[in-house]
C-alpha cells in the first residue's frame, strides 16, 4: 500500500501551496519596497516553476533530456521576447 501513495506529488503540491502563500503575503504587505517585493516574487515563481517541471511534468524521467531542455530554453526565450516586446510597445512607447 505504501508504494501506491504518491508521496512526492503530495509534497510537491503542498510546496506549491506554500510558495503561493509566500507570494500572496508579499502582496499583502504594502510597506515593503518594490525591489524586495519583486525579488521575493521572482524567487517564488522560479521555485514553483521548478517544482512543476520536476514533479508534475516528469522532466527527469526520460532518456532524451537534451531535447527537453532545448524545448524549455526555447519556451523561456519566446516568453521573454513576448514580455519585453509588450513592454517595449505598450509601456516604453516604441
Amino acid at each position: 500500500m505504501k508504494e501506491l501513495f504518491p508521496k512526492e506529488h503530495v509534497l510537491g503540491f503542498v510546496g506549491s501551496l506554500l510558495l503561493t502563500l509566500a507570494a500572496l503575503t508579499v502582496i499583502m504587505f504594502k510597506d515593503m519596497s518594490n525591489g524586495l517585493a519583486m525579488t521575493i516574487l521572482l524567487i517564488t515563481a522560479a521555485a514553483q516553476a521548478l517544482v512543476q517541471l520536476i514533479l508534475f511534468m516528469h522532466i527527469g524521467e526520460t532518456d532524451d533530456k537534451k531535447s527537453l531542455y532545448v524545448t524549455i530554453i526555447y519556451a523561456v526565450v519566446v516568453g521573454l521576447i513576448t514580455v519585453f516586446g509588450t513592454l517595449l510597445a505598450m509601456v516604453w512607447g516604441y
